[in-house]
């Protein structure tokens, strides 16, 4: 009995039309000003570009004493980075851009001792 009570009450309510009401409409047009008189302003103008982004690069190079020196620069390029070795007198043997970051999101830095 209870079990027949809940089919028709079920039956009811899902299998009804719904009540015939206004619909408002639900998606308005955003009321925002955009004041594009700010391009045209002195302060605007003076901006400064942002500088070339520098990648990190891990070189061996020997230096004047015939030592072996290796280590990371960084430089907006691959070219620049040889220079700039070369400008404090290395000879540049290898150098490729470094690999930054871990390849496993989960492995931890650092191992407990």
């Amino acid at each position: 009995m209870f079990l027949l009570l809940l089919v028709v009450i079920s039956l009811g309510v899902f299998m009804s039309k719904p009540s015939g009401g206004s619909f408002a409409v639900v998606f308005n047009r955003p009321k925002v000003n955009i004041d594009m008189s700010v391009f045209s302003t002195d302060q605007f103008k003076n901006l400064l570009p942002l500088p070339e982004m520098q990648i990190q690069y891990n070189y061996t190079a020997t230096d004047q004493n015939k030592k072996q020196k290796s280590g990371f620069i960084m430089s907006v390029s691959i070219d620049q980075a040889k220079a700039d070795l070369e400008a404090i007198g290395l000879v540049v043997n290898d150098i490729k851009e470094a690999e930054i970051g871990r390849t496993n999101p989960f492995t931890p830095y650092y191992q407990k001792q």
